[in-house]
């Protein structure tokens, strides 16, 4: 099979291209990325050698790009996407454009240029909007609190609309929190791992007591190769570990493993339409097409503190002011 990944030097598309290429012998990726925030070309140094890995720089708002290579492929991840809240909320606009519109060339491609491909949308929790109690299904309606996951939720209804009007093969995942190596120092895990390891101090918003679920990225990337095999066209699968802990927990986690003093962290202004809580229900996943975690969070989290230990030629290009500021939704303009 021949894939087309948008976003493969990101966060969660550089660890789906080394997992599907170790995984799937027969498989062939086309990575198209535009090097945008959060893209970084050293991610996937170890497999730009292989043969069954082709990288093309290029935006997927491109429709002359996108038109060209979807003749070339079986089918599309999607992942590509602006994805941090903050800066969703000092300039939305790139949301939009890169996020929904992205989506809709995607599928407009696919529409007049391969019928035949599948598409698979790799989405977010954060269309539900916040979970005060219980855990969303994949028929809980969108309700999304900031532009991130309104342009998020926007794309799957694109992509959900263009399965009943057109016939296209796609699929939704919408997953929880992710975290593991590769990860923009922008995101509260690797920016704590950050200020911590400098001494500086590690900020947590309003009370700390915002909670999330926490997914291994591989498990994350084994999800998405899942849905895309055996997903059915049309359908929205959810993604969860089981992983539900409160940002100051987590914080006080990641000290640990440092070995650093509990007085780093400071309270900071809460963000604007913070959502309280994130839960998901994967049975949908677990049931109908056999996915389960198998990384443990413990573990894992003390993994990927080990790797930004390792790995900081890789993390300080980006770890400027702006990128660890406490309150990066307060800077203005729409430069970082």
């Amino acid at each position: 099979m021949k894939l087309l990944v948008t976003g493969g030097l990101g966060f969660i598309g550089s660890n789906f291209c080394r997992y599907v290429l170790s995984e799937n012998p027969d498989y062939e990726i086309i990575n198209v990325d535009k090097i945008g925030i959060g893209a970084n070309p050293a991610n996937l140094h170890d497999i730009e050698n292989d043969k069954r890995y082709t990288f093309i720089k290029g935006d997927i708002c491109n429709p002359q790009l996108i038109n060209r290579l979807i003749h070339q492929v079986d089918a599309v991840v999607n992942i590509a996407a602006e994805t941090h809240v903050d800066r969703s909320i000092v300039d939305p606009n790139v949301f939009l454009q890169n996020n929904t519109l992205g989506t809709f060339t995607l599928l407009e491609a696919i529409r007049k240029h391969n019928h035949k491909a599948r598409l698979l949308q790799v989405s977010t929790d954060e269309v539900y909007g916040e979970a005060l109690e219980g855990s969303f299904t994949e028929n809980t309606p969108p309700k999304p609190s900031n532009p991130y996951s309104a342009s998020k939720a926007a794309a799957d209804m694109f992509v959900l609309s263009y399965h009943k009007t057109f016939g296209l093969n796609v699929s939704i995942t919408r997953c929880t929190n992710n975290f593991g190596p590769y990860q923009l120092p922008e995101k509260l895990i690797p920016k704590t791992i950050i200020r911590g390891l400098r001494d500086l101090p590690i900020p947590i918003y309003g009370s700390g007591q915002n909670i999330r679920d926490w997914i291994y990225v591989q498990d994350h990337c084994e999800a998405i190769a899942t849905v895309l095999k055996k997903g059915n066209a049309g359908e929205i699968y959810n993604v969860s570990a089981g992983n539900e802990i409160s940002n100051i927990e987590i914080v006080k986690k990641i000290i640990a493993l440092l070995h650093k003093p509990e007085s780093l962290i400071t309270f900071v202004e809460d963000r604007p339409g913070h959502d309280a809580r994130y839960s998901l229900d994967s049975s949908k996943l677990q049931s109908c097409l056999g996915w389960t975690t198998k990384c443990s969070f413990e573990k894992s989290l003390e993994s990927t503190v080990e790797w930004y230990l390792n790995n900081e030629h890789w993390w300080t290009p980006f770890a400027t002011d702006v990128i660890l500021h406490p309150t990066p939704w307060k800077l203005g303009g729409g430069s970082h």
